[in-house]
């Protein structure tokens, strides 16, 4: 009798500890629960972003109801002599909704000092420029800029090799900012 007692109890552990990991694979680790909370932080920056820049610039609002994507980074540069910094964004197409959450990172030397937060808006003429930058990443040359709001700004900003590219700092849109040295490729940590 003690050994079929036993042997129930093994079989009854058994199932026990057969059924409780089906069920707990259904229920998100805190590692998903992390990310998705990322993925949701940076939707929200990106929307407020946009919101920001459309009512600062009618050129960026008309741009944006043209282009084909968008994607908009939130970043942070550190600045004592060398300088660098990094952040996360989101690339959106507009035709079929999909997101393409992304990292962005920047270094340089030159005078400066001191901590800068700063939003980047890409705007994409096309599905081509729009796939590119998500698949291949992005790097910017010497001569990138990102443009702003001011009138005589906005009567020359245009799409450029498929992208308008636009840069918001606490102060506002900034006119003709150096984004040169930045690099844009996909997070795998939280692309699904």
């Amino acid at each position: 009798m003690r050994k079929l007692i036993s042997a129930l109890m093994i079989c009854a552990a058994i199932g026990i500890v057969a059924v409780r990991p089906a069920v707990a694979a259904d229920e998100p680790t805190s590692a998903e629960l992390k990310d998705e909370s990322k993925r949701v932080k940076i939707n929200e920056v990106a929307e407020e972003t946009l919101q920001e820049l459309f009512a600062n610039n009618a050129n960026a609002k008309s741009l944006y109801d043209r282009a084909i994507g968008w994607a908009v980074f939130d970043n942070t540069k550190v600045a004592f002599g060398i300088s660098g910094g990094g952040g996360n964004g989101v690339a959106v197409s507009k035709t079929s909704g999909k997101k393409a959450y992304m990292k962005m990172g920047t270094g340089g030397v030159g005078l400066g000092l001191g901590v800068n937060k700063y939003q980047i808006v890409f705007l994409f003429q096309d599905e081509e420029t729009l796939k590119n930058f998500i698949e291949k990443g992005w790097q910017a040359d010497a001569g990138a800029t990102a443009s702003a709001g001011t009138a005589s700004a906005e009567a020359k900003t245009n799409f450029v090799n498929g992208l308008a590219i636009y840069q918001l700092t606490e102060k506002g849109l900034m006119l003709n900012a150096d984004i040169a040295g930045t690099k844009y490729w996909l997070n795998d940590a939280l692309n699904e």
